[in-house]
């Protein structure tokens, strides 16, 4: 896509977001910590940017997600709204910032619209379905979050493949369900069984982005400097690096959108 050509499309909506779900067509979405890159994404096409707390590990070296601040998440929520002109922006809520009740949550994620979100994102299920019903029906849109959920990963033991014996998936299935029934316009699956994704993605009626959890989501998102082949050391089975054969960082932002569009990517060596 051209820049002129990103400059005339019309600003992704919830709306439209759903129409391109009811169509069959794949959602393709990056996170992104900057006005420069998100200049860049919206111009190579990418429907969604998550502004996530994965800046945490990927721009301030730390080990995990859970220092991350609201002010953080703020300041670079702003950056990449500044930079993006029809991309659909999703804010992560950091770790803190939304578990000790429902109001806190409203104010955090008031914060993160204020900064140019157009939809927030928190993890996990049960007890945040109440949470998401809050704040939807306080005119924010939320994505949910299942599966892998960094924010919990001292919990989970390490960051290991979820939803794998029946139990696990069970829970996950009615955890999927009940945020969707709670108002949530979206959902991010993270490193599950690709028939897991399938199967939970075809039970709901909502866009399911999913990262290591299939090609049936209904999208596929990936930390950008991990396609960008930026990030050192060891590297999920479900990242690709998109910069081989690439001539710019446009162009391999280009690549992506078009795999997730055509479903080449992931491929079944990108799956659990």
């Amino acid at each position: 896509m051209s820049e002129q050509a990103s400059s005339a499309r019309k600003p992704l909506t919830l709306h439209r977001l759903r129409e391109m779900h009811a169509a069959g067509e794949k959602i393709a979405m990056l996170t992104c910590y900057d006005a420069s890159f998100a200049r860049v994404l919206d111009t190579a096409g990418v429907d969604c940017l998550l502004v996530g707390d994965s800046l945490g590990m990927v721009l301030q070296g730390l080990g995990s997600t859970v220092p991350v601040t609201l002010q953080d998440m703020a300041y670079h929520t702003a950056c990449v709204a500044r930079g993006n002109r029809g991309a659909w922006v999703v804010g992560d809520l950091p770790f803190g910032s939304y578990q000790e009740s429902k109001e806190q949550a409203l104010r955090s994620a008031t914060v993160l619209m204020q900064a140019g979100a157009h939809m927030v994102k928190l993890e996990g299920g049960g007890w945040t379905a109440e949470t998401v019903r809050f704040l939807v029906q306080r005119g924010i849109p939320v994505c949910g979050h299942l599966g892998l959920t960094p924010q919990s990963v001292h919990a989970l033991g390490g960051y290991r493949i979820q939803g794998r014996d029946e139990d696990s998936a069970a829970l996950l299935r009615q955890h999927a369900r009940e945020l969707q029934d709670a108002g949530a316009s979206m959902l991010v699956l993270e490193l599950l069984p690709a028939a897991l994704g399938a199967e939970v993605t075809a039970a709901l009626q909502i866009p399911v982005i999913g990262i290591g959890a299939g090609v049936q989501c209904s999208g596929q998102v990936l930390v950008l400097h991990d396609m960008l082949g930026l990030t050192s050391g060891r590297l999920p089975r479900f990242v690709r690096n998109f910069m081989p054969d690439s001539d710019s960082i446009e162009a391999a932002v280009r690549r992506y959108v078009g795999a997730v569009k055509e479903q080449s990517f992931p491929g079944p060596e990108h799956g659990y």
